[in-house]
């Protein structure tokens, strides 16, 4: 099972009040910015990251760009330090190359999944690049806010962000927003892109680089249920999907035949479409079966305890549409596995592993996607995540990724304090 990496808020805590603490931290903070250095052009723009970064990892309530500056440099580092959001030609891609590479360093480990899942950024105004209103997890209601779709990344050896991307609703793409593109800086090339389409993305792009072990991907629903998401992903071998889906996902229980009409009998017309010998059942019917076989598993060893589940799961034969019709046909053999919660609440996953995997392993990717909503927590209820208070592309994506670089040292320094057992 997972090691319990969770975040520590006593670290920060510790940070702020001891000065021997603080000085420790500080000879491990310096080299570990310093391998940054090469995306930077000039010393001035590594001194901002610095401080930034120092500033995400401070006590600080809020940890934007201005208060940042003028606690760690001054009044007249508040301008720079904006512009160098905004305007400082930066390779973000080295950068973001960088950064992966020490994660992938830090992290990597057989057995791990790689993780697609949006999270949003509540806004006021309207100006800000990508705003509109629209549904806001946290909240759980439609509020004017931005969606980041991220990649995450866990195993045994932690959890962290892997890449991300903010998503742009389309009407941005719209000559009404041209005024408000160039404001914000949004490339020129750029294109609308669903957050299915990013997350897509995301993952195949992962594969490509080679740079992260992982035997699952896993998604919610939203990903899940898209079939053209599923089937769009690149996987190599030996890599499986373990995605949730809906009550209303259909499967054929059995591998369907092609029903034929009996020679010599007239049914009119010829069908446009095969008919088959059974027809798809929703996965919801399927747990309401009294003859379902529920079996009390332990999933992993929380903090409280093990995590008990009531789960079952099923070979079935995954549905798909015959292009944008409503018409279903027989697709790949999958896993389904059913959960059901102790509030009663029931939970569906798909998953394209073997036939032959054991039981065991897809209880552990059950597990495998919890940590990207703690990544979440921790980046936004400690790092400042949501702090980002700038209109433009170029400002957003840097605030994230130097938030990833921040909790990427966290977890050195919570690696490095378990091993000493000093909390």
């Amino acid at each position: 099972m997972m090691i319990n990496t969770a975040y520590d808020p006593r670290l920060l805590e510790q940070w702020a009040v001891d000065l021997n603490s603080t000085q420790e931290i500080e000879q491990c903070l310096e080299p570990y910015l310093h391998q940054y250095d090469c995306a930077f052009t000039s010393q001035k723009q590594s001194k901002h990251f610095a401080n930034f970064v120092r500033g995400l990892l401070s006590p600080l309530d809020r940890k934007s760009i201005e208060p940042i500056a003028l606690h760690l440099a001054g009044e007249k580092s508040v301008r720079p330090m904006q512009q160098f959001f905004t305007r400082a030609p930066l390779k973000e891609d080295d950068i973001l190359d960088t950064y992966q590479q020490l994660l992938a360093a830090q992290l990597n480990h057989t057995g791990s999944m790689l993780s697609v899942d949006d999270t949003s950024f509540v806004k006021k105004g309207t100006h800000s690049i990508g705003v509109k209103r629209q549904y806001c997890g946290r909240p759980g209601k439609r509020e004017n806010c931005q969606v980041g779709v991220f990649l995450s990344y866990a195993g045994d050896s932690g959890y962290g962000l892997v890449d991300y991307e903010l998503y742009i609703p389309q009407e941005w793409f719209q000559d009404s927003h041209q005024d408000l593109r160039t404001r914000c800086q949004l490339p020129e090339q750029r294109r609308f892109l669903t957050k299915n389409q990013i997350a897509q993305n995301l993952l195949n792009h992962a594969f490509e680089t080679g740079r992260f072990q992982a035997q699952w991907i896993g998604c919610d629903a939203a990903y899940g249920c898209d079939h053209a998401f599923l089937d769009g992903l690149k996987l190599p071998g030996e890599v499986w999907y373990f995605a949730a889906t809906n009550a209303k996902e259909q499967v054929f229980l059995e591998q369907p035949q092609i029903c034929n009409p009996e020679p010599g009998k007239n049914r009119g017309r010829p069908k446009k479409h095969p008919i088959w010998t059974i027809q798809p059942v929703s996965v919801k019917s399927i747990a309401e079966d009294p003859a379902a076989p529920w079996e009390q598993v332990t999933l992993a060893e929380g903090s409280k305890g093990p995590i008990l589940a009531q789960r079952f799961m099923l070979r079935v034969v995954a549905c798909r549409k015959d292009g944008n019709r409503n018409y279903l046909k027989p697709g790949k053999e999958v896993w389904l596995y059913i959960r059901k919660y102790e509030d009663g609440t029931i939970k569906y996953f798909v998953s394209n592993a073997p036939q032959d995997i054991p039981c065991a392993e897809l209880d552990r990717a059950a597990t495998l996607r919890w940590p990207i909503e703690q990544c979440f927590e921790e980046y936004k209820s400690y790092l400042g995540m949501t702090h980002y208070e700038g209109c433009s592309y170029p400002g957003w994506k840097r605030h994230i990724l130097f938030v990833m670089i921040a909790h990427l040292f966290t977890t050195q320094i919570r690696e490095n304090v378990k091993k000493r057992g000093s909390l």
